[in-house]
């Protein structure tokens, strides 16, 4: 058995080798078929090209030669022979009926466009569209460069056309989103560039435009995390910083927001129009948390660099004085339980050598706070009302007689209105025959004065 083994195996190791020179022969053999197709190809091409080029040394205006040449230059890439050649045979097309007009002049204005000559390529697309209506090609290209020259109505219009023929081209609904955000049509336009960013995650300006989308359409939070996102983007990163901060601000988160625009502030290429919005924002945002030094910092720094930026300058006065005044500055910024503090001390201290008990507090949207006052002294008592008005404007007539029907509702005998601006002629008529008296500014700061050297 052992002797029948032996036998069979030189037999078997014949097998293999069969098998095995079989397989590389067939390897070589396909390999080398496969390089002459390719050579097979290139020579096609070459000899077509030659066989053109031939002709065309016989006749100029041959149109079979040119449009070979053309097709072959359009498909290499070669868009400016292309563009060219298919000028050449756009001339010939009225002499010589055989010529597929709409394809060399579709073909012309795709060259053109693939070479950036928008200007040749739109009007070529135009005639396109004079002779068909429903290409995609014609119809996504004249939307492309209609969008480029903001004439949004119409672009959309071919966008929209386009988009039914080839729902899937990632490019027509991308600018077809950026076209109808440019026309405030932001619920359509947020689905398109929804759509754009499943296909293309990494396309920040759409993903921009979308937040921007968002905000508009009340979704702060959505808006504020792509924002966030594109912050550290050195394009896009100090405008998307810039919205993120407003948005934060408006929600009241002033660390977030100065966050947001510390990080815009820190990149390099960055526009003078950007900057300057987001240190005026900064500051805003510093005044908002009542950190005044940090804010007059970057307000002085604005108005060396632009001189009577929006409403610096008043700022600048503003709240350079409240800097350097604590009790002004809790009078007209502070929070409402510090400032209602502060006026309930300038009311027990109206009436030194009295007893004061305070009775009641209402506070007005922020505007101004009530204070109602059992007063007592030796010689009278009676109940006083007194209004702080949270202004450095004028205080007018309205804000008097509403003080005055106050006083008859709580059956006060008097009342004061302060305020840390000023008086119109008309509330000083009209508190000439009625027990109103009026504390401007200058006896503010005297009063607020007084309360610091008794504390």
């Amino acid at each position: 058995m052992q002797s029948n083994y032996i036998f069979l195996l030189p037999v078997i190791l014949g097998v293999l080798v069969t098998i095995i020179l079989f397989v590389t022969t067939s390897k070589k053999n396909k390999d080398h078929s496969g390089k002459r197709k390719k050579r097979t190809k290139t020579r096609s091409t070459a000899a077509l090209q030659k066989d053109a080029n031939r002709r065309l040394v016989q006749n100029p205006k041959d149109a079979e030669a040119l449009n070979t040449l053309a097709e072959i230059y359009y498909n290499e890439e070669k868009y400016d022979k292309a563009l060219r050649t298919y000028e050449i045979l756009i001339d010939l097309c009225a002499t010589q009926k055989e010529i597929d007009e709409f394809d060399v002049t579709l073909k012309y204005a795709l060259s053109a466009m693939e070479l950036q000559k928008y200007q040749e390529s739109f009007k070529a697309l135009m005639i396109c569209r004079g002779m068909k209506q429903d290409v995609f090609e014609v119809n996504y290209n004249l939307g492309f460069l209609l969008f480029k020259q903001k004439s949004y109505e119409k672009a959309a219009s071919l966008l929209l056309k386009a988009r039914k023929i080839k729902p899937d081209h990632h490019l027509c609904t991308r600018y077809l989103g950026h076209t109808l955000f440019q026309m405030k049509r932001i619920k359509e336009a947020a689905l398109f560039l929804r759509k754009t960013i499943d296909f293309e995650p990494d396309d920040k300006e759409s993903l921009f435009i979308l937040a921007q989308a968002y905000s508009s359409l009340g979704q702060q939070e959505q808006a504020v995390r792509i924002f966030t996102h594109l912050r550290p983007d050195p394009v896009l990163g100090p405008s998307a910083a810039l919205y993120s901060g407003t948005i934060n601000l408006k929600q009241n988160r002033e660390d977030k927001a100065i966050m947001d625009f510390e990080i815009g502030l820190r990149h390099e290429a960055i526009s003078k129009d950007i900057r300057t919005e987001l240190q005026y924002n900064l500051a805003a945002t510093y005044i908002k948390k009542q950190d005044l030094s940090k804010a007059l910092g970057l307000l002085k720094e604005l108005q060396n660099k632009i001189p009577g930026y929006k409403d610096v300058p008043a700022l600048i006065s503003k709240y350079d004085e409240l800097n350097k005044n604590r009790n002004l500055q809790i009078y007209l910024i502070a929070p409402t339980s510090d400032f209602v503090t502060l006026c309930r001390k300038l009311s027990t201290a109206a009436y030194p050598q009295a007893k004061v008990k305070i009775t009641d507090i209402s506070v007005e949207k922020g505007q101004y706070a009530d204070i109602l006052a059992e007063v007592n002294t030796k010689k009278w008592e009676d109940v006083i009302l007194f209004r702080y008005v949270r202004s450095t404007g004028q205080v007018g007539e309205f804000v008097l007689r509403d003080l005055y029907s106050k006083i008859k509702e709580v059956k006060a005998g008097r009342a004061f209105c302060t305020t840390a601006g000023t008086f119109t002629e008309g509330a000083s008529r009209f508190v000439e025959a009625r027990l109103i008296d009026l504390v401007d500014k200058k006896q503010l700061m005297k009063k607020m004065e007084e309360l610091d050297q008794i504390s």
